[in-house]
C-alpha cells in the first residue's frame, strides 16, 4: 500500500498565489485609534469636618506663638489632598512639618530683623531695612523654584510622586526679568508676565517620570487682563457717575441740593456728597475685588485647558468663570461678615465646585506611569512664601 503524504499548509507565496486568482489582495487593516479616557475629579470634603480641623489648627497656632504653624499646614492640606479623587485614588500631601518648621524660622528671623529695623529706627536702620529688602528681592524667584519643588515632591497620587524640574535661570526670567518687565511698562508687560510664570511652572512639573507641557500662549492671558482692565474702568465710570448722582439726589433730598460753590472741605461736609463719596469708595474696593476673582478663575481655566503630561494626559476644565467669580466674591464676602469663621465653608465651596467641574483625558491607564528620579527638597522656600501669603497657583 502507498502511503499518503499529509497535506502541507500553503506558503506565503501559495497564499498570495491563492488570493490573486480568487481576487485582489485586501488591504491591511490600520490598527484601532487610541482611546481617550475621561476621569473626572471629586472632591468630597463637608464643611463642618473641615471646620473642627481647622479651628483646633488655629488655636494651637495661637497658643504655641506660631510654632504649630507647619503641622496646621500640612494638616489642611492633607485634608484637601486626601478629599481630591482622580480615577477612584486620592491625592496625598507628603510634607515633613519639622522640615517646614527649620523653614519657618530661618525666615522668620530674616523678616523679623526687617520689621525691628522698621519698627525702631536704631542707628544704620536703614542699611540693614534696606539690604533685607535687596537680598529679598534677589532671592525672591529662588525661593519661588524651592517652594514649587517642594510642593510638587510633597504630592502624591496613585503612590506616585510629583516632581518639579525648572532651572534657577527660569526661575529668574518668570518671576525677576518678567515682574521687572511688567513694572517698567507700567502694566503692559504683566500678562506677558503671567504666562511665563504659568509656562515655567507646567513645563517645569513631573508627574513620575513624565514632563509637562503649556500648550497655551500670551494671547489668551492678555485677553483675560483685557477684559479685567475693561471691567475695572467700566465699572469704575459706572460707579462714579452713580454715586455723583446719589450725591445730588440725597444732597436735594436733605437740604434743597448740595452746594458745590465752596471748597472741597465744605463740600465734603455735606451729608450727600459725603455719603455718595464713602458709596462709591467702597463700590470701587468692591469692583477690584471682581477683577481679581475674574483673574483668577479664568486664569485657573485657561492653565487647566492648556496642561498636558507626557504627550498623553491632558486636563479639561469645563466650570463657568462667571460661577466662580460669584463663588469668590460671596466667600470674600462672607469671610468678611463673619470675621474669619465662614473661611472653611468658603475653601470647601470652591473645592467642591471646581473638582466637579474638572476632568483627566489620558490616552493611557493613570497606573501605567514610572516613577522618576527621587530627589531631597528644601522646605525654605515653600516656608517664604507660605509667611508671605504668596500665591503660586500650583
Amino acid at each position: 500500500m502507498r502511503a499518503v503524504s499529509a497535506p502541507t499548509d500553503p506558503t506565503p507565496v501559495d497564499l498570495t498565489k491563492a488570493r490573486t486568482a480568487s481576487g485582489p489582495a485586501p488591504e491591511p487593516v490600520a490598527a484601532p485609534p487610541a482611546q481617550i479616557q475621561v476621569f473626572p475629579a471629586a472632591f468630597t470634603g463637608q464643611a463642618g469636618e473641615y471646620f473642627r480641623l481647622w479651628l483646633v489648627n488655629l488655636v494651637l497656632s495661637v497658643v504655641t506663638l506660631g510654632l504649630y504653624l507647619p503641622w496646621a499646614r500640612v494638616r489642611n492640606r492633607q485634608y484637601f489632598y486626601g478629599h481630591t479623587w482622580v480615577d477612584g485614588h486620592n491625592f496625598e500631601y507628603a510634607a515633613n512639618p519639622w522640615a517646614l518648621l527649620r523653614g519657618y524660622l530661618l525666615v522668620g528671623v530674616f523678616f523679623g530683623t526687617y520689621s525691628a529695623a522698621m519698627q525702631f529706627q536704631f542707628s544704620g536702620w536703614e542699611w540693614v531695612a534696606g539690604g533685607v529688602a535687596l537680598l529679598f528681592g534677589l532671592l525672591y524667584p529662588w525661593m519661588v523654584r524651592q517652594s514649587l519643588r517642594f510642593l510638587a515632591r510633597s504630592t502624591v497620587h496613585r503612590g506616585l510622586n510629583f516632581g518639579f524640574g525648572g532651572s534657577v535661570g527660569g526661575a529668574y526670567m518668570a518671576y525677576g526679568v518678567a515682574n521687572v518687565a511688567a513694572v517698567v511698562s507700567f502694566g503692559l508687560a504683566l500678562p506677558l508676565a503671567w504666562y511665563a510664570q504659568r509656562d515655567y511652572q507646567v513645563r517645569g512639573l513631573r508627574y513620575g517620570a513624565a514632563p509637562g507641557r503649556f500648550r497655551g500662549g500670551p494671547g489668551g492671558l492678555y485677553l483675560i487682563g483685557l477684559t479685567a482692565l475693561g471691567l475695572t474702568v467700566g465699572g469704575g465710570l459706572l460707579i462714579g457717575v452713580l454715586g455723583a448722582l446719589a450725591a445730588v439726589l440725597i444732597g436735594a433730598a436733605q437740604t434743597g441740593g448740595p452746594d458745590l460753590s465752596g471748597d472741597f472741605d465744605d463740600l465734603f461736609s455735606q451729608p450727600g456728597v459725603l455719603v455718595g463719596a464713602i458709596a462709591a469708595y467702597l463700590g470701587v474696593l468692591a469692583l477690584y475685588g471682581v477683577a481679581w476673582q475674574y483673574v483668577r478663575a479664568a486664569t485657573l481655566r485657561y492653565v487647566l485647558n492648556h496642561l498636558e503630561l507626557g504627550g498623553v494626559v491632558r486636563a479639561r476644565a469645563t466650570f463657568s468663570t462667571a460661577r466662580l467669580v460669584w463663588i469668590g466674591v460671596g466667600n470674600a464676602a462672607a469671610q468678611v461678615v463673619s470675621l474669619g469663621l465662614l473661611t472653611p465653608w468658603a475653601a470647601v465651596r470652591r473645592a467642591r465646585y471646581v473638582a466637579a467641574h474638572t476632568q483627566v483625558l489620558s490616552l493611557v491607564s493613570l497606573g501605567t506611569f514610572q516613577a522618576g528620579q527621587a530627589t531631597r527638597e528644601s522646605a525654605l522656600g515653600e516656608a517664604a512664601t507660605e509667611l508671605l501669603d504668596i500665591n503660586l497657583g500650583f
